[in-house]
């Protein structure tokens, strides 16, 4: 009795951002290099929601090769594209983009992508390493990061005196333009008269 394999396929996806661009290009682009089916898009790179590419990775099976036009046809940003491929190779779906020619598939795309990667990490860490050295920068002079509170010392001052003449805390938080929570924070359960 004789088994066949499963026929590994290249699946293409092409997407634009606006109804007034095209798709011909990357689809002839996808077509040429043999993709058995293409699915395409419009949709902001910025957006979450992309049906199509959702419909795509659920015809995916283990040996198929996700081709693209280019790298930013698929991610919408770096970290976005580099957890897309390793979410494909954990599948055992290779990657491709024909502009960059990047293959996944080979040593040499696999080398890019870990570059990639770790150029991704480096950036990350920088960006942390930045970050709490500008605290540290903002605290030595005084200065702390957050959102300035709503209840300053003016207008705790003033709640005391609305109630101290016989308003309600809800008709003071109201006024003052604050949650009654953070009214209640500051000043205390209301005593009963």
């Amino acid at each position: 009795m004789e088994h066949s394999c499963p026929v590994s396929e290249l699946l293409g996806y092409a997407r634009v951002s606006t109804a007034d661009q095209t798709l011909d290009l990357q689809s002839d682009a996808l077509s040429a290099v043999g993709c058995a089916r293409i699915w395409t898009e419009t949709a902001s790179g910025a957006t979450t929601a992309r049906p199509q590419l959702g419909d795509l990775f659920s015809h995916l099976r283990p040996g198929d090769t996700l081709v693209v036009w280019r790298l930013d046809r698929l991610g919408r940003s770096l970290p976005h594209l580099l957890q897309t491929v390793t979410d494909l190779e954990d599948k055992g779906v290779g990657f491709r983009s024909v502009t960059e020619a990047i293959d996944t598939t080979t040593a040499g795309g696999k080398l890019i992508f870990s570059i990639f990667g770790a150029l991704a990490e480096f950036e990350r860490n920088l960006i942390r390493e930045r970050t709490t050295a500008g605290l540290a920068a903002a605290r030595s002079r005084g200065r702390v990061g957050g959102r300035p509170p709503k209840m300053t010392p003016k207008k705790i001052k003033q709640a005391k005196l609305m109630r101290d003449n016989g308003m309600s805390q809800i008709e003071i938080a109201e006024i003052l333009g604050v949650g009654r929570t953070t009214l209640y924070r500051h000043l205390g359960p209301q005593k009963a008269s």
